[in-house]
């Protein structure tokens, strides 16, 4: 659960955000309690840190990351039959970035992860996803690998997190797929309360369905936790939560079956992903029998 912080902060003017997209409803209660003046930016460390950042004094676009630095090239592009084309103003697609920092060919050490990263054999394909508006703003939406694909519709879940964000009790929602033998996967999600915050797993359900518009994102399941996994940033370190999610789901499946068998652990796998380590004495034919239809494999504990 989130603790509030009680320090004199009157001599900080700006600060600044980064690492994780900032939802807007976040922004206003951050801006509003302190009185301090946020400054947004992206950067990654592939690109040698900063990108982009919203001006200081100048035009200040809420939600977007702003502008490019100097030197700073960014391009967003999209798949359209097998090849990557420059999207228009405002239309979503994969960020790629071009700057001093970045060495085409040479970003990662193992030489077949540099394969397919580079847009023109220039561009850094980051993985983020996003728009460059009219003015030359950048606005993240989400990461390609974080999208929800239930059924083959993709589902951003940027749009889960930051509806649950403007909910009085909420300080922190990571939104994931959860495993499904017949979608694919489903949303789901997963929230830290702030201090006293006090609302029930269903109450949220239903603030989603009012607040999420796309109703194929309404989470299927809410989870409260006393504090979600936090990479060093403090950005939600969704892997533990899918992980978390694969567990529930491939237990309850098994249960459902009659098999005496669970998940005792959930481990990664370079070449297939997530595996989830299932301890039984029933055969592999009846496990597969329950698990084959999951897209996560599943292996011997």
């Amino acid at each position: 659960m989130q603790r509030p912080v009680d320090a004199d902060i009157s001599s900080v003017k700006s600060s600044f955000s980064g690492s994780a997209p900032l939802p807007i409803e976040l922004y206003k209660r951050f801006e509003e309690a302190s009185g301090v003046n946020i400054v947004e930016g992206y950067g990654l460390t592939e690109a040698t840190c900063l990108v982009s950042f919203n001006p200081i004094d100048g035009t200040k676009k809420i939600g977007s990351v702003g502008v490019r630095l100097p030197y700073c090239l960014i391009k967003v592009v999209k798949k359209e039959e097998d090849a990557l084309v420059e999207c228009a103003a405002n239309d979503i697609g994969e960020i790629c970035v071009s700057n001093p920092g970045v060495w085409p060919g040479n970003t990662y050490t193992e030489a077949a992860k540099n394969v397919d990263l580079y847009y023109e054999d220039t561009f850094l394909r980051t993985g983020d996803l996003g728009r460059l508006d009219e003015d030359g703003y950048l606005w993240i939406t989400g990461r390609a690998k974080d999208l929800i694909i239930r059924g083959g519709h993709n589902i951003d879940p940027a749009q889960i997190e930051e509806a649950l964000l403007g909910h009085a009790s909420v300080a922190f929602a990571g939104a994931i797929g959860q495993p499904d033998a017949h979608s694919g996967e489903l949303p789901c999600v997963y929230v830290e309360l702030v201090a006293d915050g006090e609302v029930t797993p269903d109450e949220l359900k239903a603030f989603c369905e009012e607040h999420v518009p796309e109703r194929a994102a309404h989470p299927k399941y809410v989870e409260i936790l006393d504090e979600l996994p936090k990479t060093a940033v403090g950005k939600v370190f969704k892997p533990d939560l899918r992980k978390r999610a694969i567990t529930r789901t491939f237990n309850a499946a098994l249960s459902d079956a009659g098999l005496q068998a669970s998940v005792v652990e959930v481990r990664d796998d370079k070449q297939l992903g997530l595996i989830a380590c299932v301890a039984s004495e029933a055969s592999d034919s009846e496990i597969t029998a329950v698990l084959g239809g999951f897209a996560n494999t599943w292996s011997r504990a």
